[in-house]
């Protein structure tokens, strides 16, 4: 058995906990055993999961990997801890807040010998993969991908670009590299009100 920890017990870290309590028959999480989660509030068990100190994880022999699910600035900083302790690391998109410390934390991986993978879930489900199937071998000549959601706190998620980073990805997985052509934001705050505009351009324009 595989022994793994959760990090940060949001959406998606109490969905890894649900999950790993719980592997599907004849999958490869039946090899993975959950020793517990780490959380900043105080939760004592959840799902018989039993929460334990960031220090116990890190130095914890029978913990092999850490499934991240933290806020976006924090991933960073926790990646570095887990490698540095010789573990494994599994964290959601995005891994970093700039490319050049996600080349760094690539580059610290690969000198521990150690995976680490970024997970972006929703490139998973089956409704991304029909809507892959229904551009594939089309040419996008004009498109708009509209999302909407609450005001998240740029301290904890990063610039407004990072709050729908995720969503941009699709993107480019479904038509390549991507350039910005224009960029702007709308704040009121009176009214708790942010709004984010950008133009891309393909690669064959």
């Amino acid at each position: 058995m595989f022994g793994t920890v959760v990090v940060g017990v949001g959406i998606a870290g109490l969905a890894r906990i649900r999950d790993l309590m719980n592997p599907m028959p004849s999958s490869p999480s039946e090899h993975l055993k959950l020793l517990g989660f780490v959380s900043r509030r105080s939760f004592g068990n959840i799902n018989e999961a039993k929460q334990i100190s960031l220090e116990d994880a890190l130095r914890n022999k029978e913990i092999h990997a850490a499934f991240i699910s933290t806020e976006n600035r924090s991933h960073e900083e926790t990646i570095r801890m887990f490698l540095e302790a010789g573990k494994h690391v599994l964290v959601e998109y995005p891994m970093a807040l700039s490319a050049k410390a996600a080349h760094e934390l690539w580059e610290m991986a690969e000198q521990k010998g150690k995976v680490l993978h970024v997970e972006h879930i929703e490139l998973l489900t089956e409704e991304y993969k029909q809507l892959k199937k229904e551009v594939a071998g089309k040419d996008l000549v004009k498109g708009t991908l509209h999302f909407t959601g609450h005001v998240l706190d740029e301290n904890k998620t990063g610039f407004p670009a990072f709050s729908g980073i995720a969503r941009l990805t699709w993107l480019i997985d479904l038509f390549g590299d991507l350039t910005v052509t224009s960029a702007t934001r709308e704040k009121q705050k009176d009214k708790n009100y942010s709004r984010m505009t950008v133009h891309f351009q393909t690669a064959n324009k």
